[in-house]
C-alpha cells in the first residue's frame, strides 16, 4: 500500500481497485424496498460479505455541495461550496457553482493519482466533471474525467480519455436512468480495460425525483444499477456507497407541490426588495423546478435579520431560520456564499421566490425533491466488514464525505 495526505487526513491506497460511488438521491427506502423485492442481488452480496450502517450528509442537501465534500473529504466551510447556485457578493450577480474557481481545496482524486494510482471520475452530470477534476490531467498523472452527459465529446487533452462510446456505448439521454447505468458500466469497463483502479462514479437522480422507493420505474431502475455493482464486485473491486443526499414527496394529498413562495410573503409584508436564492437552481430542473427545501435570504436592510428571521419563522411548513453567523456555524457552510438568513422546510414543503420564477409546467408526476435537513440521511456500505476502529466510529456520526477514508482506511485487509 502507498499513502498520502489530503486536506488534513491520510489515506492508504489497497493494492486492488477501489471504487467509490454516489448514488444521487437514494433515500434509504429506494435500497429497502428493492432489496426486499429481490431485485438487488448483487447488493445482498455486498451486504453479506461487507457492511451497511447511515451518514450524516452534508447541508444543504444538494448535488453539488455533497459531491465536492465526498472528494475532498471535509465539509463546505472547506471546499467554499454552499449550493448548486449563489448570489456572487463581489458582482452581485446569480451564478451557478458548475466551475472548479469556486473549489477551494484539492481533491482526494487528485492525490491517488499523483500518489500513482489511476484515477478515474465518471459523472452523469456534465457540471460535476467540470467542478471537480482539478488535479486529473495534470503532468506526470494518470488520471481521466469524463460525464455521461458528454461522453461522445470526451478527448485526451481535456478529458484524459477518448472514444468513451467504443468503451461504453452511445451517450444517453440526461434525463433518463440510463445516464446513471451508463456510469457504473464505464467504470466496469475501465476496470477491465486496466485504465483505472481508483474510481468516483456519481450518479444522476431524475429517476428519485421522478418515483416513490415502491414504484416499478425506481424498481427497474435499482436492478439495472445492481447489474453492474454486481460486475464491479465480481472484479474484486472495494467499494464504498453513499449518497449526496435523499429524497422526500413535496406535495398535497391531492399530488399538488407544497411551496412557499418566500419572496412573495416577504414583499407582502416587509416590501419589494429582499432577495431569495434557491441554491438547488442548476442547469437540470426539469424535474424539480428550482424548488427545494434550503433557501437563503439576501435582506435589503441587513440590520432587521433577527426581525424578518422571527417573522419566516411563524409561516407554517418552515422548520428553521439561521441568521448567516449562526448559519455558517453550525451548518459548517462558507458565510461568504450565504445570503443574511437560512431557510429551511419541512419534510413536505418546498421554498420558492415567486411563481414565476419556476416552472412546473414539464412536472408529470408529484414533485419531489431535497434540500433540507429531512434529506441528509444517506447509505454508507462498503463491500467488506470495517476493522475495530471505523466500526466504532461509524456507530457515532459518520458523514457521507468520509467514505474515502473508510474504503482506504477502514475495510478488514
Amino acid at each position: 500500500m502507498s499513502d498520502f495526505s489530503m486536506n488534513g487526513r491520510e489515506y492508504r491506497l489497497p493494492t486492488g481497485p477501489v471504487a467509490v460511488i454516489c448514488v444521487d438521491g437514494c433515500e434509504e427506502d429506494y435500497l429497502d424496498v428493492a432489496l426486499a423485492q429481490g431485485r438487488m442481488p448483487g447488493m445482498t452480496r455486498i451486504l453479506q460479505e461487507g457492511w451497511r450502517g447511515s451518514a450524516r450528509g452534508a447541508l444543504p442537501s444538494f448535488t453539488n455541495v455533497n459531491n465536492a465534500a465526498i472528494v475532498t473529504g471535509v465539509p463546505p466551510v472547506r471546499t467554499g461550496l454552499s449550493g448548486n447556485f449563489f448570489l456572487d457578493p463581489d458582482t452581485g450577480e446569480e451564478v451557478m457553482m458548475n466551475s472548479a474557481d469556486f473549489l477551494r481545496c484539492e481533491t482526494i482524486l487528485a492525490g491517488a493519482a499523483r500518489a500513482g494510482r489511476k484515477v478515474a471520475m465518471v459523472t452523469a452530470k456534465e457540471k460535476l466533471r467540470d467542478l471537480l477534476s482539478p488535479g486529473l490531467l495534470a503532468e506526470g498523472v494518470t488520471g481521466m474525467a469524463f460525464s455521461s452527459e458528454k461522453a461522445a465529446e470526451a478527448h485526451t487533452p481535456t478529458h484524459g480519455i477518448s472514444d468513451v462510446e467504443a468503451l461504453a456505448g452511445e451517450t444517453p439521454p440526461i434525463y433518463s436512468g440510463e445516464a446513471s447505468v451508463y456510469v457504473l458500466r464505464a467504470g466496469v469497463a475501465l476496470l477491465e480495460a486496466g485504465q483505472a483502479d481508483f474510481l468516483y462514479l456519481s450518479l444522476t437522480d431524475y429517476i428519485q425525483h421522478k418515483y416513490a422507493p415502491h414504484e416499478e420505474g425506481a424498481l427497474e431502475f435499482y436492478q439495472a444499477l445492481d447489474v453492474e455493482l454486481g460486475r464491479l464486485m465480481d472484479l474484486g473491486c472495494r467499494l464504498g456507497i453513499t449518497a449526496d443526499h435523499g429524497m422526500n414527496a413535496k406535495c398535497r394529498e391531492d399530488g399538488t407541490p407544497r411551496v412557499i413562495y418566500l419572496e412573495d410573503e416577504l414583499s407582502g409584508e416587509f416590501g419589494e426588495g429582499n432577495k431569495v436564492i434557491c441554491p438547488i437552481t442548476d442547469p437540470y430542473v426539469v424535474h424539480h423546478g428550482a424548488l427545494g427545501s434550503y433557501v437563503t435570504v439576501h435582506l435589503l436592510e441587513p440590520g432587521r435579520s433577527a426581525e424578518v428571521a422571527g417573522w419566516i419563522r411563524g409561516l407554517e411548513g418552515v422548520t428553521e431560520v439561521l441568521e448567516k453567523t449562526e448559519a455558517a456555524d453550525l451548518l459548517e457552510l462558507p458565510a461568504d456564499r450565504i445570503g443574511d438568513l437560512v431557510v429551511m422546510s419541512a419534510a413536505d414543503t418546498v421554498l420558492g421566490r415567486s411563481p414565476e420564477h419556476h416552472d412546473l409546467s414539464q412536472l408529470d408526476r408529484p414533485l419531489r425533491s431535497h434540500g433540507g435537513r429531512f434529506e441528509t440521511t444517506v447509505p454508507f456500505i462498503f463491500s467488506g466488514p470495517l476493522n475495530d476502529e471505523y466500526a466504532a466510529r461509524a456507530a457515532a456520526d459518520p458523514r457521507n464525505f468520509d467514505v474515502f477514508d473508510y474504503v482506504c482506511n477502514g475495510i478488514e485487509s
